[in-house]
């Protein structure tokens, strides 16, 4: 059975990022920026204060919130509209933010309001995000 979906619902899912995540999306996906494994070379920036992870590593746990939370099992993005505000820093637990702002009537489609904020409260990234849910029950969508 699939979840009612209704304006106002939220869900949330948090991660401790670890070099060892850095180093897993490297492999993955070739992103070997200086600024997440050389310190001297991120310091040297005069911006950051240490080390950071790859960006899709803090949308990756968005990913992980609409697919298993909400909607949840099934669902895929259809867009995303968000700006990274802050750095995420190895080390950082963050916390990934949904909350429905509206859902069509005919379709299996639902608008959200994301954001990810770290351990301190700050926002790191913000923004908005439209789902599709492929309901598998049914055998239809």
């Amino acid at each position: 059975m699939t979840m009612q979906l209704a304006v106002g619902q939220r869900a949330q899912r948090s991660l401790t990022m670890t070099a060892h995540h850095v180093e897993q999306y490297a492999e993955i996906s070739g992103d070997r920026n200086p600024l997440h494994f050389d310190r001297d070379f991120a310091l040297a920036t005069g911006k950051l204060t240490d080390l950071i992870v790859q960006g899709g590593l803090t949308t990756g746990l968005l990913h992980a919130l609409v697919a298993t939370d909400l909607p949840g099992p099934g669902t895929v993005f259809l867009s995303q509209n968000w700006k990274f505000t802050a750095p995420v820093y190895i080390g950082d637990t963050i916390t990934a933010e949904a909350e429905v702002l509206s859902v069509h009537a005919t379709k299996p489609v639902c608008q959200l309001r994301v954001r990810v904020t770290r351990q301190t409260g700050e926002t790191v990234l913000e923004g908005e995000a439209w789902c599709y849910r492929f309901d598998r029950t049914s055998g239809r969508t």
